[in-house]
Parts: C-alpha cells; structure tokens; sequence
C-alpha cells in the first residue's frame, strides 16, 4: 500500500522521529541559506536557550534574504536593547521594513514610536493605513487624534469607513465558528 509514514508536505521527506534528527534537519536547511530556517533557528537559540547573541545572527542573515518576521525580532532587539545595544534608529529602520512587508501590528507600533518620537504627521499616516487594514487600536488612537486637533473630520470619517469595510470583508461563518 504503500509508505504510511507522515511526510512534509512540502517536501515529501518523512517527519523527523527525535529532536535531535529534527534539529539536523533545520541546520541543514539553515547552511542552504533557508531564511525562515534562519529564522527559526534564531527563535530557538533565543527564546529556548537565552542566547541572544547567536539568534541576533541569525536574524540579521535572514533579514538580509528578505525575511520580514527576522526584521520584525530584530528591531525589538535594537528597541528594546535585548542582546545589542538600544539603538533606537536601527529599530526604527527593521520595524519600517516589517511594515512595508504588510505587518499591520508592526505598522502600528511604528506609528507609536513615531509619536513618541514628536513625528506626529508621520504617526497619523501609519495610523491612517493600519485601520484601513481594520486594525482595532489604531482606529481608537485615530480617535484620539481627531479630537486633539491632529486629525481633520475628512479624513477620521474615511478612515472610520475603510476600517468598517475591512472588519466587514473578514467576517466569515468559518471566523465567527472559530471565535465562538
């Protein structure tokens, strides 16, 4: 009948037995300049082992082949100061270009650095563009705004509709079974 063994679905080889064979495997992948191996490489030495240095590493190598989530760990690290020195500037940089990937969270979490960094134009743009995504808080914070003065009735009233119609195209029966 057959192989019965469970495969990867991508690759059609059989899922490792041991941590160990699994570990090999994504060293493998890593040495091949696999970026989300990279990536998940660095999680594990991170999260798994404490060691911040190596999972900077691997980050920055796949952050360099294109990886948005590496980008998005490493300007927590440069934010945050975990395992590099607090550089603000540089976090700023990786958290731009997770959010061009179309991170909406990282989108927003650019328009509060922003803000508290008096760049507040620039905030209420990444606002505006995030609840046009029907990201929650960013319509609150755009609320915020527009009774502060920084936002015109225009544009609070376009954005409240965009994020409406966002909120309207994700509902689903499978979504709303799900979230019961």
């Amino acid at each position: 009948m057959g192989n019965t063994k469970p495969t990867c679905p991508y690759c059609r080889t059989p899922i490792p037995e041991t941590q160990a064979e699994a570990d090999r495997n994504s060293m493998k992948r890593a040495e091949a300049n696999d970026p989300v191996a990279m990536r998940q490489m660095g999680a594990n030495c991170a999260f798994n082992e404490g060691d911040y240095s190596a999972a900077f590493e691997y980050w920055t190598k796949a952050a360099k082949l294109g990886d948005v989530e590496a980008h998005n760990q490493l300007s927590i690290m440069y934010l945050n100061g975990s395992g590099v020195d607090k550089d603000e500037q540089k976090g700023i940089y990786h958290l731009e270009v997770v959010a061009i990937g179309g991170h909406p969270e990282a989108r927003y979490h650019l328009a509060m650095q922003e803000g508290r960094n008096r760049k507040i134009d620039r905030s209420v743009k990444h606002l505006i563009i995030v609840a046009n995504l029907g990201h929650d808080k960013s319509i609150q914070k755009l609320m915020l705004a527009y009774k502060a003065g920084r936002v015109d009735k225009e544009e609070f009233a376009a954005a409240l509709c965009s994020h409406h119609a966002a909120m309207v195209a994700m509902k689903s029966p499978q979504r709303e079974a799900a979230r019961r």
